[in-house]
């Protein structure tokens, strides 16, 4: 039995809207469902961040519903819509959110200036962290610069495209921590994620954090226990529950 914290997973429940994305419309994935499925695995999740994707926009409501099923030790991760005033945003810390997310991958852009001024502001305001979901392989030395001057700014999925492992050290040993996470849907085989992996750890061992990416809407593979084995291999077995859950429990649980 393997004991994480999943730091990025989402919840698709039909009891609340969704909205086409490019043209994409995900399967529903309950929290029922979640459970079930890392049990089938011998997966314990003691915590996680549930997210909001690009199919759930602005849309805050299912969060009461998610995070009501799945309990202690689950944060919600979601995507705000630049106009939300203060009030609504306390609410939503109050039910859980801690963090705010930047999709710039799918379509939902965000200039520089937003970015840091909407990051700025939660932080500000309840402590939130900022989270990017990008082609690091893409990135110019301005966004660069903005991630490494912000506070609590984390990256998605191993930075998605190749030409990115450069940028990904620089911030590992900035301490900006980076989930290891959607080996379905990184442009990376198998071997070279493990050996990004690997470097990354050699980097700052607590800047890796696990993640499920479940249900692996849009990835060519669906999340499987050979991903947590690879994560294994590619840190030391001795050293895996550091990714796998201490990281993400402190990141997401520790001191707001």
């Amino acid at each position: 039995m393997y004991k994480v914290f999943d730091s990025h997973f989402h919840i698709i429940d039909p009891a609340y809207p969704l909205v086409v994305n490019q043209g994409f419309t995900p399967d529903f994935f309950t929290v029922e469902q979640y459970r079930a499925e890392l049990a089938d695995m011998g997966v314990e999740p003691v915590g996680g961040a549930v997210v909001s994707g690009s199919f759930q926009g602005f849309d805050q409501s299912y969060f009461a519903g998610a995070l009501g099923k799945l309990g202690e030790g689950f944060v919600g991760v979601t995507q705000l819509d630049p106009a939300t005033p203060d009030e609504e945003i306390l609410k939503l810390d109050e039910l859980g959110i801690r963090a705010i997310r930047f999709n710039l991958f799918r379509g939902l852009s965000a200039t520089l200036e937003e970015i840091e001024e909407q990051g700025r502001r939660v932080r500000e305001l309840c402590d939130w962290k900022t989270e990017l979901y990008l082609d690091a392989s893409q990135m110019d030395d301005e966004f660069v610069a903005l991630v490494l001057r912000m506070p609590g700014v984390s990256i998605d999925h191993l930075g998605m495209r190749k030409g990115g492992a450069d940028v990904l050290k620089r911030f590992v040993a900035a301490g900006v921590p980076v989930r290891v996470t959607g080996f379905g849907r990184i442009d990376y085989t198998r071997e070279e994620a493990a050996k990004l992996i690997s470097e990354l750890y050699a980097e700052n061992p607590q800047a890796l954090m696990f993640g499920s990416d479940l249900p692996s809407t849009r990835a060519s593979k669906r999340f499987d226990i050979d991903d947590i084995e690879l994560i294994c291999d590619a840190v030391g077995r001795d050293h895996a529950q550091e990714v796998l859950c201490d990281n993400g429990v402190t990141w997401y649980l520790g001191e707001k």
